[in-house]
């Protein structure tokens, strides 16, 4: 478990790395669902909580995951869970290392 609790990222980021990442490569603009956005983001930290084996890369992945699936923006809901889980990482002092076919594999595979 992290011995401290990790610095998470907060909702306004998420929501201000859609409006970026949209402006950058376009799409549909808006949040589809605020009670699936709340919950993708709460999916990290209720994992740190209940399950004390996690680390933080594992609690990334929750980002990942719990934007993917279930889709809280009506577009670019890859590319934001990708975002956020790499934002938590560097919050917590760690780098993201993946060029980008892996990252794009990755995304594909989640998704």
């Amino acid at each position: 478990m992290t011995q401290r609790e990790p610095r998470w990222v907060p909702r306004l980021v998420i929501v201000a790395v859609h409006l970026d990442q949209l402006r950058e490569h376009g799409g549909l603009l808006g949040i589809r669902d605020e009670n699936a956005l709340e919950s993708a983001l709460a999916r990290a930290r209720q994992r740190w909580v209940y399950e004390p084996e996690s680390d933080l890369p594992r609690l990334a992945a929750d980002y990942v995951f719990g934007i993917c699936a279930s889709h809280p923006f009506r577009d670019g809901n890859k590319r934001v869970s990708f975002l956020a889980a790499a934002i938590f990482l560097e919050l917590n002092g760690l780098d993201l290392a993946a060029d980008d076919s892996e990252v794009v594999e990755m995304m594909l595979a989640v998704a």
